[in-house]
């Protein structure tokens, strides 16, 4: 684990998945990006579907950032190719020595199924519970209205079974704009790839560590200009990703990565003027 001020920070990897390597890429072109990213014979890129755990041991909070495509299956995670062989988010908290019963708030950035599909889970008689049923699930009231009635463009991106439980179990909490969420931990609502896609920012030490979600998707996006081709508002993606890459050179902050497959979180440096991966960050 990784020791930020207050803060004691895990990856936890719910699984892998595939995709359109164009999707991922937008505009860019596959000669560029395939030196990043093998794709296979359909042209797909294999991604991490990978979460975050942040210990508070003082005020005795375990949250866990983003929750992973869920082991619910379906047509749209099979479609997907989801591989969960390893064990998933829950014995990833095992090699903590947690259960899901002790994460106590889950922040999720938003609810497409690659990040919240792991909210709810199915019961033995196949009705839905919550997955991780003692946890405050924060998330952007903006976020939530848009995943209920999204557009043509990303309807494909969510399932409504993935959080239709969250909004009678008193475990919702929805917030507006960016806050401090609790000391050290601050939420920067970002609305490029999605409506107010929420970025957890982890203060300690003199610098901080920030979850780049889908602003910043793998270390190959580290590269200004490649955004991916499904982001609502490209070019506002462009400006937020600028602003996450200045603070992370100027503070020697860390970026973790949801999606990159084989790296969870960088240091950056400068490379003819631009921001290139300096060093890999174990955590």
């Amino acid at each position: 684990m990784l020791r930020l001020g207050r803060w004691r920070l895990a990856a936890v990897l719910d699984g892998t998945f595939a995709i359109d390597g164009g999707a991922l890429f937008g505009t860019v072109p596959r000669a560029l990006w395939e030196k990043h990213a093998v794709p296979d014979a359909h042209n797909r890129v294999r991604l991490a579907a990978r979460c975050l755990l942040a210990i508070d041991d003082t005020a005795r909070r375990r949250i866990l950032v983003d929750v992973g495509l869920g082991e619910k299956g379906g047509a749209q995670r099979d479609g997907l190719g989801a591989d969960r062989s390893a064990g998933g988010v829950e014995a990833a908290l095992a090699a903590h020595g947690l259960t899901r019963a002790d994460v106590t708030d889950v922040v999720l950035t938003h609810l497409q199924l690659d990040h919240a599909g792991g909210t709810t889970r199915r019961r033995a008689d196949g009705t839905l519970e919550l997955a991780f049923p003692n946890a405050a699930h924060h998330l952007q009231r903006r976020n939530w209205q848009w995943a209920h009635s999204p557009s043509d463009w990303d309807r494909g991106s969510f399932a409504e079974e993935d959080y239709a439980v969250l909004e009678h179990s008193g475990r919702l909490h929805l917030v507006e704009g960016d806050l401090e969420l609790c000391p050290d931990l601050q939420l920067i609502v970002s609305d490029g790839h999605t409506v107010a896609q929420q970025l957890p920012r982890f203060a300690g030490g003199g610098t901080h560590l920030v979850y780049c979600g889908d602003v910043i998707p793998t270390r190959a996006h580290v590269n200004v200009p490649w955004v991916m081709a499904s982001d609502l508002y490209p070019l506002t993606t462009v400006e937020e990703k600028k602003m996450l890459l200045a603070e992370a050179l100027e503070e020697d902050g860390i970026l973790f990565f949801e999606h990159d497959l084989e790296v969870a979180a960088v240091r950056l440096t400068e490379e003819e003027g631009h921001p290139a991966v300096r060093e890999v960050v174990a955590l």
